[in-house]
């Protein structure tokens, strides 16, 4: 009878691989759907057989609807650790919530979310290669890329190889922004790249490996299994919600011109049902937005994705973006518009500390404070911009 079990389940799990490979033999065709990294089986299991497996995961790292991790075990991989981000490997804890080590029978799963967020020797001891598939959002500050070069590095000092399953960038048909500059540098922050980077994972990876970034200086030997059938340019709708207060093409397209609001007073909708599709605060008084039809209220209350929301039960008065179309682009408007409103307040100190870390520069408050306008703010990111495209382009997978 367990021998009869086992073949069963290595039927089936011949099933799954041979309908991967003929997925990835197909991917030449017009129209051929797009396919992360992570769908192509057959160009990495020959890799992991034989292999102690550390796997870089969370709820993202799906293979149609079935987890890289149950694919890796039902194909005979010996998977020995598994290592989740913020918000955990299920994806499921609210924002800022430090993350203990969670528990599971088939694997050693750690939080690098928790106390300390480095990964140690310790941490990757035992391991013949480490296996990153997450989906990222592309932007500078969203902390799945500084687990990931914490990881890289602590594989380049151990010797230990990186594979990277990628995966579409949604917001990578374009970069913008503050260049962070290292006086700056945070876990919101690692690298001296621009808010918005427009790369994949593997692409900043290999950036980030070849430029020398590692704090240990050291390189780590790294590969990827690039997506097929997908450049820049072209659109991608997440499968599945990247994380608690991104639950949507909307969020994540406005992700990037709302993030700078969270180094302010200025609520983005956590706790209520449309975060990063709302923005108010109790002092905001109508500006120039000429949007009338969305000035609205609402009041931040603790749930599943913010256990504590900033203006936790506060009635906030702002604007509303919700039922709108995604739009990929970086917008100040909406900063320089509520600064100009709730500063006219004595009462309200608008910036926070947090907010240099989020922009990467102590550059931006200034100019909002001096009254630049958005032309004349993003004019003067331009020579670094530049720059940062000639460095891009040597690290493109995907042009």
């Amino acid at each position: 009878m367990q021998y009869y079990m086992i073949s069963v389940v290595r039927f089936f799990a011949l099933i799954i691989f041979l309908n991967a490979t003929v997925s990835c033999a197909s991917q030449s065709e017009p129209d051929a759907p797009i396919l992360p990294g992570a769908y192509q089986i057959s160009e990495y299991l020959p890799r992991l057989e034989g292999k102690q497996v550390g796997l870089f995961v969370n709820h993202t790292s799906l293979i149609g609807n079935t987890h890289l991790t149950d694919t890796l075990l039902s194909l005979g991989v010996n998977i020995k650790k598994v290592f989740s981000p913020e918000h955990g490997f299920k994806g499921n804890k609210p924002d800022g919530a430090i993350i203990e080590n969670e528990s599971s029978s088939k694997f050693e799963l750690i939080a690098l979310y928790g106390k300390s967020k480095k990964a140690t020797q310790e941490h990757i001891s035992g391991l013949d290669i480490l296996v990153i598939d997450i989906q990222d959002v592309g932007i500078r500050c969203y902390t799945y890329s500084s687990t990931m070069s914490y990881l890289m590095d602590a594989c380049a000092i151990a010797g230990i190889p990186v594979m990277i399953l990628d995966r579409p960038n949604p917001n990578g048909s374009y970069a913008d922004g503050p260049m962070l500059e290292l006086a700056f540098k945070s876990f919101v922050g690692l690298h001296p790249i621009p808010l918005i980077h427009g790369l994949t994972l593997s692409e900043l990876a290999g950036m980030i490996n070849e430029e020398g970034w590692l704090e240990s200086g050291r390189k780590c030997k790294l590969s990827v299994i690039p997506v097929a059938n997908w450049d820049h340019s072209m659109p991608y709708s997440l499968p599945v919600p990247p994380s608690p207060n991104l639950p949507n093409d909307l969020a994540i397209s406005l992700y990037p011109s709302l993030v700078l609001f969270e180094g302010t007073v200025v609520s983005v909708g956590r706790g209520t049902d449309f975060p990063f599709q709302i923005i108010g605060h109790p002092k905001y008084g109508f500006g120039s937005f000429g949007l009338e039809s969305n000035l609205h209220n609402f009041k931040p209350t603790a749930n599943a994705g913010s256990t504590h929301p900033p203006l936790e039960d506060q009635e906030c008065f702002g604007v509303s973006f919700a039922g709108t179309d995604p739009n990929y682009k970086l917008d100040l408007t909406y900063l320089l518009e509520f600064y100009k409103s709730i500063s006219a307040n004595p009462e309200v100190e608008f910036f926070n500390d947090y907010f240099e870390k989020l922009a990467g520069t102590d550059q931006l408050r200034q100019q909002i404070i001096e009254g630049k306008s958005e032309a004349e703010i993003k004019a003067s990111w331009q020579p670094d911009l530049e720059q940062y495209a000639l460095l891009r382009a040597r690290y493109l997978i995907y042009n």
